[in-house]
Order: structure tokens, then sequence, then C-alpha cells
């Protein structure tokens, strides 16, 4: 065991990174990132498992249901690499950790229900944009499509006014 954590990348590395990984997810798949998709494919899964007819006469799962196993798609495989490859480097910069981040004055009860109120919101955002930020933002933006740009302007705008507002609950 270490005694202190390894640094976090530069920005600009990390950013370096991200792009690169991006060009190579397009090259070798033909699909940009994203991940809110395999959400939905989840949900259209689960639904089925447990309402087939429901589902399969669904308007929204259905055509997921139509289209084959929705967890077998490209998405599912990248979201659960994703998954390891974060836990492989957090674990590789001694950063696995259970705790709870919280300001002085907000409980871990507190913390906890906003994290899951700000990723309902993002979630549903996601949805109603038909993207979240790694699929609609960087991806979109990358191959310059209008869209792209709106939703990030939109993302930052919107989380900067909220972080204004969570600031003081947070201190």
């Amino acid at each position: 065991m270490r005694d202190a954590p390894k640094p976090f990348w530069s920005p600009l590395a990390a950013g370096t990174a991200l792009g690169l990984a991006l060009l190579l997810t397009f090259i070798v798949t033909g699909h940009g990132l994203g991940a809110s998709g395999f959400v939905t494919r989840f949900a259209a899964q689960a639904n089925d498992w447990i309402a087939p007819q429901a589902t399969a006469g669904n308007s929204y799962f259905g055509p997921f249901m139509a289209a084959g196993s929705p967890l077998l798609s490209w998405i599912t495989w990248e979201v659960v690499g994703v998954l390891i490859g974060a836990w492989l480097g957090a674990k590789g910069a001694g950063r696995i950790s259970v705790k709870v981040e919280r300001g002085p004055r907000t409980s871990s009860g507190n913390r906890l229900v906003y994290a899951l109120l700000g990723g309902a919101l993002v979630g549903f955002g996601a949805r109603l944009a038909r993207g979240c930020t790694s699929g609609l933002g960087l991806s979109g933006s990358a191959t310059l499509a209008v869209a792209g740009f709106v939703f990030l302007i939109g993302f930052f705008a919107a989380g900067f006014a909220v972080s204004m507002m969570m600031r003081r609950i947070w201190q």
C-alpha cells in the first residue's frame, strides 16, 4: 500500500488522451463515445424480463427489443470497459476508497440525496437531448454537429448556475 496517491493528470494531458480515445473509437467502431444509451437499453431489457408482451408493444422500448438483445450492443461493452478501466486506473493511482465527499455543513445523507437528484436530472436531460455529455457533447462536437455545440453551451451554463446555487450548501 502506498502512503499517498499519485497526483491527478494535468488537464492538458487528460484532454489529449480523451481526444485520442475518441478518435480511436471512431476509427475502430464507427461510433463515438456515449453512455446514456446503455441505461435505456438496460431499462428495455429489464422491462422485457418483467413484462415481455408489454415491452414489445411499448413504442419506446419495443424497437430496442425488435432489434435483438439490447445488452449485446456496442455501447454495453463500452460502459463495461469504462467501469473496468476506471477501477484499474483508480487502483493503480492508489485512489480507491469508499467515502462521501461533502462540505463541512452538509451531512452525508444530504450529499447523497443531492447527488441522486442531480444524476436523475442529468439523465432525464440526456434523454431529452438524445445524448449525454460524451455522446452528444464530445462525439457530436467532434463531428462538427451544431447540436453538440448547443448541448455543450447549455450544459456548461446550467452547470455554472447550479454550482453557484449549491456553493452555499457545500461550504
